[in-house]
């Protein structure tokens, strides 16, 4: 027989929470450091700089903190509305993915190769839609976002985008002394090994999701 406890008044009684309904957030360092590394390879704002003096130089300033936010903004939505967006058109994840394989195989040529398959020609101002759009989140980070979604769980690259949005502020604030720092060359050296990481991305990409696509 168990005996009745009496309440005293003005007692508050919480339900119990289970152990399992505490891991609501799946967070994983390994998946956070993986998605952040796509997505600095992808972005290469490193790769960008000479983009930004040049920018810089013809508009006399950039907008550091709008440009990140809005960036940012536009990579977050794309996470959570790229999925239903593709539902809408009949598209399922891996087949966006291993599309998204050949968008980070031409990125990665242009990086390696230093050719440009995208752009004509450098924007000519300064404001959010040259630097947020497309420099930043530009088509192929948009793909690799979606991408990537079929591989890591959300939250995870949640955190990966605003580790890079934190990145893409500094190196925005810092470019001309990040420059003379570097120099050129030490640009172009690094636009390259950037390159061939997103080369070795885009194969594992195509690799494993197109074997989904046939099971």
């Amino acid at each position: 027989m168990q005996q009745n406890t009496p309440i005293k008044k003005g007692t508050v009684l919480l339900p119990k929470i289970s152990k399992n309904s505490a891991n609501v957030m799946n967070f994983s360092i390994k998946e956070i450091f993986s998605a952040a590394m796509v997505l600095f390879a992808v972005i290469d704002i490193i790769g960008s700089i000479p983009i930004i003096i040049s920018l810089r130089q013809t508009a006399g300033k950039i907008q550091s903190g709008s440009a990140t936010l809005v960036a940012g903004g536009i990579m977050i939505a794309f996470l959570f509305v790229g999925d239903t967006l593709l539902q809408y058109l009949g598209v399922d994840v891996n087949s966006f993915a291993v599309a998204g394989s050949f968008v980070l195989l031409i990125l990665a040529l242009e990086m390696i190769l230093g050719v440009n398959l995208f752009k004509d020609e450098e924007p000519k101002a300064a404001s959010i839609v040259p630097i947020a759009f497309p420099l930043i989140a530009g088509a192929g980070t948009l793909t690799t976002i979606i991408s990537i979604r079929a591989e890591y769980a959300a939250e995870n690259i949640v955190v990966a985008i605003l580790l890079n949005c934190g990145l893409v502020y500094v190196v925005l604030k810092s470019a001309p002394l990040i420059e003379r720092k570097i120099g050129k060359a030490g640009i172009g050296v690094l636009r390259k090994v950037f390159g061939i990481i997103c080369l070795a991305i885009a194969v594992k990409l195509f690799s494993e999701n197109v074997q989904q696509l046939f099971d």
